[in-house]
C-alpha cells in the first residue's frame, strides 16, 4: 500500500453513498462527517437486515437529525459541527428526495438546495432557473448553478 492509497482511503469525501439509493452531501467539520456518515451507513444495513427492507429518505434523515439533536443536549459531548443534504430514491415508489438538516438537529425537504461555501448564491440560481423537469433537465441545472458559482 503506497503513501497515496492510505491519504486516499482515510480521507473524507464530500458527498457520499449511505446505501445503494441514498446519497449525503455535508459541509463542516470532517472528522464529524466521519462519525455521522459512519452512524448512518450502519442504520441502513441495520434497518435493511431487521426489516428486510431498504430504510427511506425520510427514514435516514429523521435518524441523523436525530443524532445532531441529541449531541446538542448529551453531557460530555459537543454538537457536530456539520450541515448535510441527504437525497436519494423512494425504494417502493422511485420518488426523489432531499432533505436537509443543520448542527441543531433540525430537518426539512426540499425541491432544490445547497449546503456549505456559496450555497447562497447557489440557491438564488436556483430560485430563479429551477422548473420541474425529466431527471436528465435537473441534473445539467445542477451543473449549470456550479459553473456559475465557480466562475464568480
Amino acid at each position: 500500500m503506497t503513501n497515496s492509497s492510505r491519504v486516499s482511503c482515510r480521507s473524507v469525501r464530500k458527498i457520499v453513498n449511505l446505501d445503494d439509493h441514498i446519497a449525503l452531501a455535508c459541509a463542516g467539520l470532517k472528522a464529524d462527517a466521519r462519525v455521522l456518515i459512519n452512524r448512518a451507513r450502519i442504520e441502513c444495513q441495520s434497518h435493511k437486515l431487521t426489516i428486510e427492507d431498504p430504510v427511506t429518505v425520510e427514514y435516514i434523515t429523521r435518524y441523523i437529525a436525530g443524532l445532531q439533536q441529541k449531541y446538542t443536549q448529551s453531557g460530555g459531548v459537543r454538537p457536530f459541527g456539520l450541515s448535510t443534504l441527504i437525497i436519494g430514491f423512494d425504494p417502493h415508489t422511485g420518488t426523489p428526495s432531499l432533505y436537509q438538516t443543520d448542527p441543531s438537529g433540525t430537518f426539512s425537504a426540499w425541491k432544490a438546495n445547497a449546503t456549505g461555501r456559496n450555497s447562497n448564491s447557489i440557491r438564488e440560481f436556483l430560485e430563479k432557473n429551477y422548473k420541474e423537469t425529466s431527471g436528465e433537465e435537473t441534473v445539467k441545472l445542477a451543473i449549470r448553478a456550479l459553473l456559475e458559482v465557480n466562475t464568480k
